[in-house]
């Protein structure tokens, strides 16, 4: 087998691609919070977690069936359940339980902490290699966040904000490990057979939810149906789909940085659907972190090379 060697990596072709796919998953993703809080406010969090999960699981079985993909190998069903704990579980659970309680607005800059968290699970577990200017660039942009929520919550951090940092931290992993998965299996695979293999616990999780209130159910309104089943099909499979895409083609700390624009694009959003104000608070913070990606996209990124071909990650026909 050949030695994997480090090399240092500029822009490429396949890596400005890789950017633009993940662009689009981000923008799927910017959806995410707004979605989440519609959705809380008639089903609960509870339901709405482990449900958007549970809906793409429908679409994540007819694929996989449809294209006839061979059952992951056992070497690969820990780093599934990394991804499962994180995307599947972790996120929906922590973010719905946020919304409920603080506006998607405030949830969005805390989410921009993502891409630091990102790459810092990516140089821990696959070997990339940021440089020094890019770890600069990272924390100036956290440090950003982090004075914004000090300044929105009067001084002090509430639990609200507690639970989206831990959020951040879960899917942080679960991004990390299926980019790098998405180079074996496929990026529109990882995220199927991670949602599959999870259905059985979903469908127990969401059917005592259910039973037990049976009303939410019932009596939900088509804008509480419409939000959850994006939430399911965008936020949970189409936007894992390109996002692991990206990474697969661009690495999994450059295209990380891609995140950084995900407050904005929520923010836009927040105030469209939901009516919300922004602040002049909340536009600068947006602003300022997404000033630092503009600046930090292009420093240099040191990768693991292997010479291991890249699966396909779009869903072509066989």
């Amino acid at each position: 087998m050949a030695k994997p060697r480090i090399v240092e990596t500029s822009l490429s072709m396949l890596e400005m691609k890789g950017l633009g796919i993940g662009g689009i998953g981000i923008l799927m993703f910017s959806l995410t919070l707004p979605a989440s809080h519609i959705a809380v406010s008639f089903f609960g969090s509870l339901l709405v977690g482990p449900g958007r999960a549970l809906i793409s699981a429908g679409f994540a079985a007819v694929l996989l069936a449809f294209k006839h993909e061979p059952w992951p190998r056992r070497h690969h069903l820990p780093r599934l359940a990394v991804i499962a704990g994180g995307a599947i579980f972790g996120f929906p659970l922590l973010t719905a339980w946020a919304m409920d309680r603080v506006p998607a607005s405030h949830g969005a800059i805390e989410l921009a902490l993502l891409p630091l968290a990102t790459a810092a699970v990516a140089t821990l577990r696959h070997g990339e290699r940021p440089s020094g200017s890019f770890w600069l660039i990272s924390m100036a942009a956290a440090a950003s966040v982090f004075l914004y929520v000090i300044i929105e919550g009067l001084g002090s951090i509430h639990w609200p904000d507690v639970a989206l940092l831990a959020a951040v931290v879960v899917v942080a992993f679960a991004y990390a490990e299926g980019g790098k998965m998405a180079q074996e299996l496929g990026g529109w695979q990882v995220i199927a057979w991670a949602i599959l293999l999870s259905a059985p616990l979903l469908m127990v999780l969401d059917a005592s939810v259910v039973l037990s209130h049976p009303a939410l159910v019932i009596d939900a309104s088509w804008k509480s149906w419409a939000a959850l089943l994006y939430l399911g099909i965008g936020s949970q499979f189409f936007g894992f789909v390109a996002w692991y895409s990206g990474m697969a083609m661009g690495g999994v700390v450059r295209v990380s940085q891609m995140q950084y624009l995900q407050p904005f694009f929520t923010l836009i959003w927040s105030w469209i659907l939901l009516g919300e104000r922004l602040t002049w608070t909340t536009v600068l913070a947006a602003v300022i972190v997404v000033t630092w990606v503009v600046i930090g996209k292009n420093a240099p990124v040191r990768q693991r090379v292997t010479n291991q071909p890249v699966k396909p990650t779009i869903p072509t026909e066989r």
